[in-house]
C-alpha cells in the first residue's frame, strides 16, 4: 500500500484512539510511543487503518465495514486464522499478531497485522512505472498477478498451518448456489439477465480440480508489488474469505475483471488492462494453464462465474448505500456498475 493512499480517517469510520493504543500496548508488550492512525483510502469493503507510532513502527488495523454485512463475509476471525500462519508458506501474506472481538475497543471485531510496503495498481499505471506507457513494466504487471496467483495455490495447506480451513468437497456447487442467494438478497428488482445467468451457472456446472487453497477475491488491487520492480509481488490482501476448494473459481475472479479491447470495462475496472503490453485475458489463461498444467479451455465456465459474482458484490455495496447503511458516496454509481457486469457476464459465455 502506497503512501499517497492514506488519508485522514473518515468522520463516521473513527475510533478513540488512546484505547486502541492501550489496548495493544496490553496485548502485544508494545512501547513505541504515541500513537497516530490514518486511513487506507482504496478499497470498498473492510476497512483498513495504519497504525504509526512516534518511534516510527507501524502496523495495519482490519475491521469489517460500516452497517450490516452479507452473513459469511468480512470475517476478521477467519482472516486472522488465515494470516497467523499463511505468511510461513506464503511470503506477500502478511503476519497477523492478535485479533480482538471485543467490541467495546472500537464497536467491531478487528485484528491488528504486519505492515507490508509496497505500490498498489488500481485504475491507471501510476509514474514510478511509467505511467501506463512502459510496455515491459505493463506486461510485468499483468504476468506478476498470474504467477503470483499460481504461487499461491501450489501452497500445500497443511505447510501453513490451513489443512482444516472450510469444506473442499462441493465448493463449487456451494458457491454459486451461495452467490445466486445473496443476489436475491441485495437485488433492488428482479433483473432478467440475472436469473438466465443463475440457471446458465447450475446447468454448465464443471467437475472441479483437485482441493486447493483459495483467495476468493483475487484481483491486481488487492497486491502490492515492489516499487523498484513492478514484476515482484511483496503483499497481498484481503484474506477474510479464504478457504480450500477449485482453485480455478480464484482464477474466474481475476479474470472477470481483465477486460479485452473489445469490451467496455465496468466504472469500476481495478485494472489497467487496456494499457500497452498487458497481456490480453487469453493470454493470461493460457500462461497460468501452462505453469498449473491445467486445460486453458477448462477456464471459460469460471470466466462467467467471476464477473456474476462480481456483479452480486457491487450489488451488495449498492444497495447498503440504497438503504442508508452507509454515506460513502463513492458508492452512488455502483447499481449501473453492477447491471454493466452481469451483462458483461451473459455476452462472456461460451
Amino acid at each position: 500500500m502506497a503512501a499517497q493512499e492514506l488519508i485522514p480517517v473518515r468522520t463516521d469510520e473513527r475510533f478513540d484512539t488512546a484505547v486502541v493504543a492501550a489496548y495493544l500496548s496490553d496485548r502485544l508488550d508494545i512501547d513505541h510511543g504515541e500513537l497516530t492512525v490514518r486511513q487506507f483510502a482504496g478499497g470498498h469493503a473492510n476497512l483498513t487503518y495504519l497504525l504509526r507510532y512516534s518511534d516510527g513502527a507501524e502496523y495495519v488495523l482490519r475491521r469489517p465495514p460500516l452497517g450490516p454485512v452479507a452473513p459469511g463475509s468480512h470475517d476478521m476471525a477467519r482472516e486472522h486464522g488465515v494470516l497467523k500462519g499463511l505468511w510461513r508458506a506464503f511470503p506477500p501474506a502478511p503476519r497477523s499478531y492478535l485479533l480482538c472481538e471485543d467490541l467495546t475497543i472500537i464497536g467491531s471485531p478487528f485484528f491488528v497485522m504486519e505492515r507490508k510496503n509496497g505500490v498498489v495498481i488500481r485504475r491507471e499505471v501510476p509514474e514510478v512505472f511509467g505511467g501506463g506507457q512502459d510496455p515491459t513494466a505493463n506486461r510485468k504487471l499483468s504476468e506478476v498477478v498470474i504467477d503470483t496467483l499460481v504461487d499461491f495455490h501450489s501452497v500445500t495447506p497443511a505447510d501453513a498451518g490451513l489443512a482444516d480451513l472450510g469444506h473442499p468437497e462441493g465448493f463449487l456447487e456451494r458457491q454459486v448456489e451461495g452467490w445466486a442467494q445473496r443476489w436475491h438478497g441485495s437485488k433492488e428488482h428482479d433483473w432478467a439477465v440475472a436469473d438466465e445467468l443463475i440457471t446458465w451457472l447450475r446447468t454448465e456446472l464443471p467437475i472441479s480440480p483437485p482441493p486447493a487453497l483459495v483467495h476468493n477475491d483475487w484481483r491486481l488491487d488487492n497486491m502490492a508489488v515492489s516499487p523498484d520492480d513492478p514484476g515482484i509481488c511483496v503483499a497481498v490482501y484481503d484474506w477474510d474469505m479464504c478457504t480450500q476448494g477449485d482453485r480455478l473459481a480464484d482464477l474466474g475472479t481475476l479474470l472477470s475483471v481483465w477486460y479485452d479491447q473489445d469490451e467496455a470495462p465496468s466504472a469500476l475496472n481495478p485494472m489497467p488492462t487496456s494499457a500497452p503490453g498487458f497481456m490480453d485475458r487469453r493470454a493470461a489463461i493460457e500462461r497460468y494453464a501452462q505453469r498449473s498444467r491445467i486445460d486453458p479451455d477448462a477456464v471459460d465456465y469460471y470466466v462467467v462465474f467471476g464477473s456474476f459474482k462480481m456483479a452480486v458484490i457491487v450489488q451488495q455495496i449498492y444497495i447498503r448505500y440504497v438503504r442508508g447503511q452507509t454515506k460513502d458516496d463513492r458508492f452512488a454509481v455502483m447499481g449501473d456498475a453492477a447491471r454493466h457486469l452481469m451483462e458483461l457476464a451473459l455476452a462472456r459465455r461460451t
